[in-house]
């Protein structure tokens, strides 16, 4: 089969300017005090970002009014604005087409369910991994985003729950990486994002590293960087076919690191954290759903990750004029038997979004 390109670094395009979101606790006190501010008021401006979730400065009352426009200036600039928002699942989910700085779009989806409020983030402005079913990859990778960009995403979601704009109040407490982008090409952002996405606060917004799951397509030797970092995130691998024949095409990077490679370094990465990793697989008719596969794919993943393994089936969500398609029902209830009657668990995902083209980049295409 031909193999596509791979694309792993980002285009020469400039991250946006720093902002109070990219720095640590350290760096925010050299901020304050290089603008002539006291240090406590590094504290305080945490305690409005990560606390209040207020990125306006204008909002911060308790700041001196004569320096509001110079620590907007320098520490808050304008990272996204959003473009549309749209609901659909009776408005319990919500995807928003963001315009960033450079006018790059970029797209998250915030999903409530009756236990859990989650948001799907992105990482990258588009994606290099070529994967040809999935939208974002088809549209190529634009830049990464940086830290602050990640991290806004979030406090912009939890905000709107707070404010009641899916209906009730509510409060964030789920972070999937599984929007547009590999987050691994991103590695230090990501982790440096994941971070304060976890951290308490006034350094973060103290959302449970468990409740936190970074996706990728297989970069092995990052998936074992990662296992290293001491975090305790959920490790999702979109695997999409346990034979390196038919995932040499599905997903690029198999040309790199191998199936047998992917799982070993998941199996690290489950012996190092303690943590159970996922398996995402995007069933898609007449190409991976065969019988034979879901037996080979049970038998790969007990062989290597035992009960440190579950299975996330996707019913594939189509983008318009693609020659993918999800999987009749009945498939998929059989490919879900064979799984499981290797010993491994496995479910189908709750899908969201369909009709407001909730699949990662649809909405950015459209825009373009």
């Amino acid at each position: 089969m031909t193999s596509l390109p791979l694309v792993f670094d980002a285009p020469k395009r400039g991250l946006p300017p720093k902002h109070f979101a990219d720095l640590d606790a350290e760096a925010r006190v050299a901020a304050v005090t290089a603008l002539g501010l006291p240090k406590f008021r590094a504290k305080q401006l945490a305690n409005h970002y990560f606390g209040r979730l207020t990125g306006d400065v204008a909002e911060m009352t308790d700041l001196p009014a004569a320096k509001r426009d110079e620590v907007a200036a320098a520490l808050f600039p304008t990272l996204m604005t959003p473009l549309r928002h749209i609901a659909c699942d009776d408005d319990s989910t919500r995807k928003t087409l963001w315009r960033l700085h450079d006018g790059t779009l970029l797209e998250s989806v915030l999903m409530r369910y009756p236990e859990r409020n989650t948001l799907c983030i992105s990482s990258q402005a588009g994606c290099g991994m070529a994967c040809p079913f999935c939208a974002t990859g088809q549209g190529g990778l634009d830049r990464n985003l940086s830290t602050a960009e990640i991290v806004d995403q979030v406090r912009a979601a939890a905000r709107a729950l707070r404010d009641g704009d899916l209906g009730a109040p509510g409060r964030l407490s789920n972070i999937v990486f599984m929007g547009m982008g590999e987050p691994l090409a991103n590695y230090r952002r990501v982790v440096d994002a994941v971070r304060k996405i976890t951290s308490p606060s006034p350094d973060g917004f103290g959302i449970s590293a468990r409740s936190v799951t970074v996706s990728t397509v297989g970069l092995a030797p990052a998936i074992r960087r990662l296992a290293d970092e001491g975090l305790q995130v959920t490790l999702a691998v979109s695997l999409h076919t346990p034979d390196d024949e038919l995932r040499d095409t599905l997903v690029p990077v198999n040309n790199r690191w191998s199936v047998s490679e992917v799982l070993d370094a998941a199996r690290y990465y489950a012996d190092t954290t303690g943590r159970r990793v996922s398996i995402e697989y995007a069933l898609i008719r007449d190409v991976n759903d065969q019988p034979w596969r879901a037996e080979m794919l049970g038998r790969k993943l007990h062989r290597a990750l035992g009960g440190l393994v579950h299975v996330n089936l996707i019913p594939l969500n189509p983008t318009p004029g693609s020659q993918w398609d999800a999987s009749p029902k009945p498939v998929e209830a059989e490919f879900v038997r064979l799984v499981r009657e290797q010993g491994v668990s496995c479910t189908v995902r709750d899908t969201r979004g369909q009709e407001i083209a909730a699949a990662c980049g649809q909405l950015a295409a459209e825009e373009k």
